[in-house]
């Protein structure tokens, strides 16, 4: 075996982070330009403008869902099982509203009814809007616990319900979320249209770029002061087989702040979403749009890392037993497993990513009314 089990498991931590990370830059600015829909494009002409920016790529991009999705489950299978279970109806919920993406974008312009379309076009906010607001709730009600604990047979069972998931600490994360993704689809929206879309869309961004500064501000001192972390107290052997009952964890005052002082290298995290963040606003206001693509991109990466980096080691914390929580060295699949999962990661990633880059390359160019007027037939 090439890499001994204790560094698998670290090195998937790290790629699924990368999956989502990749996940939020590409499908998210799709999901925040649906959000933006109404705001950024006032008649039928425009609101098509917008949304074949993200036609031909919406799909492609959506891979890197599926693939994190995939890579949860086989990296952590315990994750999975005690996610899709207890928070089945926030699941079923992201996975309804992202149904309305596919089809708004084939059914809208089946028909010239303008009711028809429109009613379209509220069903692609909806599916922009609601799976960024849900993503965010759910890093929320991580950050604070999930009630779920095991029995002796390693059978997670949940004592919440979906409304308690909806608390004020988690509702902040879920604006945060939205703002990040929306600040995202404005700085897409900016760089690939003309004229008074691409003019809403810079003065979206330097609004959405404040306030999620301001709400991202107000995240971080709420749980460094208010919201108990989870501190692990004892292991055991890293390379043993995957048990969350062996270990002792407890609960403490600022404890996600912890690996902040022990690694103040991981203070890049934060630093990159405020800087990502202002510079997306900046870069707007001085029509440098591929640099501000850029920046809210490097927002969104540091908002994620943010996250990762509070709550490593843990995955999943238990608010009803903290020695149940599921960490990345308890809640992993075996070595073999994870070892052929690397394999296949080191192959298909880059082809993913090749193939990726050379699409955009591909249909890279900026669209205006008078585009989608000269091409009435071959666009959405």
């Amino acid at each position: 075996m090439i890499f001994d089990y204790e560094t698998l498991k670290l090195a998937w931590w790290i790629l699924i982070g990368v999956l989502l990370i990749g996940f939020a830059i590409t499908d998210g600015f799709d999901m925040g330009a649906c959000a933006l829909l109404p705001l950024v494009a006032k008649t039928d002409d425009e609101r098509r403008v917008v949304i074949n920016t993200m036609a031909p790529h919406w799909d492609g991009n959506q891979v890197w869902f599926i693939t994190a999705g995939g890579a949860l489950f086989a990296a952590w299978p315990l994750v999975y099982a005690a996610a899709f279970s207890g928070l089945y109806w926030a699941m079923m919920l992201v996975l309804f509203a992202l149904f309305m993406r596919p089809v708004g974008f084939d059914y809208r312009s089946k028909m010239d009814d303008p009711r028809w379309r429109n009613a379209w076009d509220w069903a692609l906010v909806v599916g922009g809007a609601v799976p960024a607001l849900v993503f965010g709730i759910a890093f929320g009600n991580l950050l604070q616990g999930v009630p779920f604990q095991y029995d002796e047979l390693l059978r997670p069972s949940y004592h919440g319900s979906f409304f308690s998931l909806l608390n004020p600490f988690a509702l902040l994360c879920g604006i945060i979320s939205l703002t990040m993704l929306a600040l995202h689809g404005a700085t897409w929206i900016q760089m690939r249209t003309q004229d008074k879309v691409e003019e809403r869309a810079r003065s979206l961004a330097k609004r959405l770029a404040v306030l999620l500064v301001a709400t991202f501000a107000i995240a971080g001192i709420w749980l460094a002061w208010s919201i108990e972390g989870y501190m692990i107290i004892s292991l055991p052997e890293k390379g043993g087989a995957a048990n969350p009952l062996l270990k002792e964890a407890i609960k403490a005052s600022g404890a996600w702040l912890h690996n902040y002082a022990v690694q103040p290298a991981t203070l890049i995290a934060p630093i990159l979403a405020f800087v990502g963040a202002i510079a997306a606003g900046i870069f707007s206001h001085v029509r440098y749009t591929g640099l501000s693509f850029i920046s809210s991109a490097t927002a969104v990466t540091g908002v994620i890392l943010t996250a990762g980096f509070s709550m490593f080691p843990f995955v999943m914390p238990s608010s009803l037993i903290p020695s149940h929580s599921l960490t990345l060295w308890d809640a992993a699949s075996s070595a073999g497993t994870l070892m052929v999962m690397t394999w296949a990661a080191i192959i298909f990633v880059p082809i993913i990513l090749g193939y990726t880059f050379w699409c955009y390359r591909a249909m890279w160019q900026k669209i205006g009314v008078r585009f989608i007027k000269e091409n009435p037939h071959s666009l959405y």
